[in-house]
């Protein structure tokens, strides 16, 4: 009888038995916290500091997603990270036509500095880590935040987060751009020049392989076009004079955690592997700007609405390949977020599953406990030799704008999408509760709902701001804006000064609308 084939996700055959044979030499000498950073960018790892517990969250209004955030912290949570509504990711503002039906629903509605100022009511930015998840309008979050810890009387150069600020994969995989890709990838090397010299200890960006892999993608595409992806980033502010060993050092990750175990270990320990050597390349010398530091979210994708109460194996397993990947920060999903936003008592579980994997598992106390495996050895080679190969392609089009003005990227994505798919519906692919150990029993999982009415509430407040700011003021500074976004110079100073002036997010995202235009 011939042996039964079986494959990971990304259709790499695992052998039945992995020997000595199978572990490439070159991988026995490598040591954590060393070039090139396989098994970890600290020597310590966990035994110096656990990975930052985040739990994203953003609803409604900023007074609601206010309240969260306090919970949270009293909950034990190390780190912020916000989720904005679709309006605010796309630069309208609330009392758009546009926004109708969107105001606060997928994240929290932020209209101008007063919905900052609510939203971080009673938070010291100097005592917090917050990681915002914007990408279009990262530059005008980034001066709310900036103009808030100001008001704060906060030290810029004590302020840590990050923004995503990653237009590349939203062209690729997510659709909330705003602008052509030229003057996007310009808006981030003015984001990186400024807080390389205002904001030392932000990440100017995370590059995302999470929407990549949401939209589709295997493993090995997520760390393949991600990397590309930042490979791009790195040119582009080397292109306009920038040392890549000050701003390669503020370049942070965001990637997906799947189910298949092992493979997303090997995933995330190729990825460093990979960015410090394209790093290399690229003329770094120090290595901090060659880690590959990183943050990671379960699978939103791999939750089911059915027996939504599976999704907590789900997660657990999804962390402990985090874990065991090396993560530097990490957020959970809530178990019933196929249904809806995550209830608090959600939102506390996926907290507790972090802190049971950090105080209670043993994952933590030693550094890439799966070094040497034979198995995670061999697979992390593979995933990266396979990686490579779909990078020398994208390099061969001339880089990830130029694949996906092409629509490469995107092809490559759906074309696994549907694959993957197919294979579920023929029941290749096991998903417990779904096509296969199905329920008949009433889920009865409550539900979170965000009202519409929140959109009048935002309504009322713009109305009330425009009434209480100097309109000549206002007026004068988006001129400036204007001017600057035109000339080439660098429009962050303007941007801040703008929200101090009480400018909204509509009316800036617009300036930059009539200079640029939009991306259809």
């Amino acid at each position: 009888m011939p042996e039964k084939k079986l494959y990971t996700d990304s259709a790499i055959e695992i052998k039945q038995v992995y020997t000595a044979d199978d572990v490439p030499a070159s991988s026995q000498a490598e040591k954590p916290g060393q070039f090139p950073f396989t098994r970890g960018v600290q020597e310590d790892m966990y035994r110096g500091k656990l990975w930052t517990m985040r739990q994203y969250a953003g609803f409604s209004t900023a007074e609601e997603s206010n309240k969260r955030y306090h919970y949270l912290l009293s909950q034990g949570v190390m780190g912020l990270s916000v989720a904005f509504d679709l309006p605010t990711q796309i630069g309208y503002d609330s009392d758009h036509p546009l926004a109708e039906g969107e105001v606060g629903k997928v994240g929290v509605a932020i209209d101008s500095i007063e919905d900052m100022q609510t939203l971080f009511k009673g938070i010291r930015l100097e005592e917090v880590s917050t990681s915002m998840t914007i990408n279009a309008t990262a530059y005008i979050l980034l001066s709310l935040y900036v103009a808030l810890a100001k008001q704060q009387g906060a030290d810029l150069k004590k302020i840590s987060g990050t923004i995503q600020n990653d237009i590349l994969k939203e062209y690729a995989a997510r659709g909330t751009y705003i602008y052509p890709p030229q003057p996007s990838m310009r808006i981030i090397t003015d984001i990186f020049e400024w807080c390389s010299r205002e904001l030392p200890k932000w990440n100017t960006i995370s590059i995302s392989g999470y929407h990549i892999r949401e939209a589709g993608s295997t493993a090995v595409q997520e760390i393949a076009f991600t990397l590309s992806n930042g490979k791009a980033y790195v040119k582009a502010a080397l292109a306009k004079g920038l040392d890549i060993n000050v701003f390669g050092r503020r370049l942070s990750f965001f990637f997906n955690a799947h189910n298949n175990l092992f493979e997303e270990i090997a995933k995330f320990r190729a990825a460093r592997r990979m960015w410090a050597n394209i790093m290399k390349e690229l003329g770094a010398t120090d290595p901090k700007a060659m880690m590959l530091r990183f943050h990671t979210q379960t699978g939103g994708s791999t939750l089911t609405a059915q027996q939504p109460q599976n999704n907590i194996s789900r997660v657990t397993v999804q962390t402990l390949a985090a874990v065991l990947g090396g993560t530097q920060s990490l957020h959970t999903n809530g178990y019933d977020e196929a249904l809806s936003l995550p209830t608090e008592e959600a939102a506390r579980i996926a907290l507790r599953t972090q802190q049971i994997v950090a105080f209670e598992s043993g994952a933590a106390d030693t550094v890439d406990p799966l070094a040497g495996s034979y198995y995670v050895e061999a697979l992390t080679s593979e995933i990266e030799q396979k990686a490579y190969e779909l990078i020398a392609t994208i390099d061969a089009m001339g880089g990830s704008v130029s694949a996906i003005e092409e629509g490469f990227i995107q092809e490559a994505i759906a074309r696994s999408s549907y694959e993957y798919q197919r294979r579920i519906e023929n029941g290749e692919k096991i998903i417990v509760g779904v096509n296969k150990f199905q329920s008949t029993e009433k889920d009865t999982t409550p539900v979170f709902r965000v009202d519409d009415s929140i959109r009048q509430v935002q309504s009322q407040k713009l109305a009330r701001l425009r009434n209480d700011r100097d309109p000549a003021k206002c007026d004068q500074v988006l001129q400036y804006l204007s001017d600057k976004a035109t000339s080439g110079e660098n429009i962050m100073p303007t941007v801040i000064e703008a929200v101090e002036q009480k400018c909204t997010l509509g009316e800036i995202a617009d300036t930059l609308r009539e200079v640029y235009g939009e991306y259809k």
